[in-house]
């Protein structure tokens, strides 16, 4: 159902039972996947593409123009998964040209309201972010992170998979997989044990992942050092290879 009020470009394609709710804009080139829901006020500016059962919420901005200087209208995209819910005021942007022209958002997502994702970024499935948490252009997010509330992300760092960042967290180094951080300054706190349960980790998995931490954390080892380590101790616990393969190919370094 189309909100009469909605203004939808005739070069945009909705699947037949797509809802888009009253003063709603939908430009061209935008793609609509099938039971996805558009609340009221909502802007969604094109080339973009949505999945499936999608729930985006009133006042979102999604698929504009990125903020970026160098942007001189290309033409970049945006692709969003399925299941996603995108609440108030969030603000999604296109790539830019200078990277892979593309911002991607998985499935399974949850964008609290005033959520920020920048050009370039990618987030995988299965990502909170809580309200106020923003990401700077070329930030990528793995699977099952959880960024705390005002959480601030620099551009061009990585979140690993189930990571958690506390409320009001400035990141600007890479987070690996599994690590906690939070305070001010932000620092590492610890292993995610709680969203490790619920995905499923059996205490032995976590155990393993702890003695890493330490490893990283607590050894006073060089960072080349830790790497070595724990590069001995993956090929006894397959668990920590998530941690060892994301140190080595970090960007920005750790957060430490």
């Amino acid at each position: 159902m189309i909100h009469p009020s909605a203004i939808v470009d005739p070069a945009a394609i909705l699947a037949e039972d797509v809802s888009v709710g009253p003063f709603s804009i939908i430009g061209p080139d935008v793609e609509i996947g099938s039971g996805t829901t558009i609340g009221p006020h909502v802007v969604i500016k094109g080339p973009s593409r949505i999945g499936r059962e999608n729930r985006i919420f009133q006042f979102a901005s999604v698929g504009e123009d990125p903020q970026d200087k160098k942007y001189q209208g290309e033409i970049t995209r945006l692709e969003i998964g399925d299941r996603n819910v995108i609440r108030e005021y969030c603000t999604i942007h296109r790539g830019t040209a200078q990277d892979q022209s593309l911002t991607r958002i998985g499935s399974d997502n949850l964008l609290m309201a005033y959520t920020h994702v920048a050009h370039d970024c990618i987030i995988g499935d299965g990502v909170i972010m809580a309200n106020g948490a923003s990401l700077a252009g070329h930030v990528s997010v793995d699977s099952h992170a959880i960024l705390g509330g005002f959480s601030l992300v620099h551009q061009f760092c990585r979140i690993g998979r189930h990571s958690f960042s506390g409320m009001g967290s400035v990141i600007s180094r890479d987070i690996p997989p599994y690590v906690m951080v939070g305070g001010s300054p932000t620092k590492p706190r610890g292993i995610n044990n709680v969203g490790m349960e619920r995905r499923g980790y059996n205490a032995e998995a976590i155990l393993q992942i702890k003695r890493a931490f330490k490893v990283i954390y607590k050894s006073r080892l060089k960072l080349e050092e830790a790497i070595e380590n724990l590069a001995a101790m993956a090929e006894q616990s397959p668990e920590i290879l998530p941690m060892l393969e994301f140190l080595q190919q970090s960007g920005r370094s750790i957060i430490r």
